[in-house]
């Protein structure tokens, strides 16, 4: 099976609140009739039937395979391998108190509990015991703190706030 790799990290300011959000991209052709195989970002692409801007309607999905109006055949679905499927950012569910979508993370600017800037987020991983976020220092080192009330006090929409602790 293809590789894709999860969506690259974009500034959190670009676009604003519409800007496109990847949630799946398109791994392969399956069988003849047009199908693709998907590569998911999300854990349920079925609440969303329009993607990149109208150019592409989902007509079903089932096991990670969908079909869409325009791919007629085959060879249509293998030209597509790689493209990324997006929503605006506006179409995702509303979020509770304490809950973020990763989009909103990737890019923020970040600093100490002191106020010392400590560089952007990169990239959100999830080694089972909840969201890891990783954060490049402006010398290119890298360095990760648990996406947990004791060492992320606070995020909003310009930056993420690390307990000094955890920012060493």
């Amino acid at each position: 099976m293809t590789s894709i790799r999860p969506p690259k990290a974009r500034p959190a300011a670009e676009g604003g609140v519409d800007r496109p959000v990847v949630l799946a991209a398109i791994a392969g052709a399956h069988g003849i009739k047009g199908e693709v195989r998907l590569k998911l970002f999300t854990e349920d692409l079925s609440a969303y039937r329009v993607f990149n801007n109208g150019a592409l309607t989902m007509k079903s999905l089932r096991n990670g395979i969908a079909r869409f109006a325009e791919i007629p055949d085959r060879n249509a679905a293998e030209r597509l391998r790689g493209t990324e499927l997006t929503v605006p950012r506006s179409a995702l569910p509303p979020l509770e108190e304490g809950e973020y979508y990763h989009c909103d993370l990737l890019g923020l600017a970040c600093v100490s509990t002191a106020g010392e800037a400590l560089g952007v987020v990169v990239a959100i991983d999830d080694f089972g015991a909840g969201d890891v976020i990783e954060i490049e220092r402006p010398d290119g080192k890298r360095f990760m703190v648990p996406m947990r009330p004791e060492a992320v006090p606070e995020w909003n929409a310009d930056r993420l706030v690390v307990d000094e602790a955890f920012a060493a």
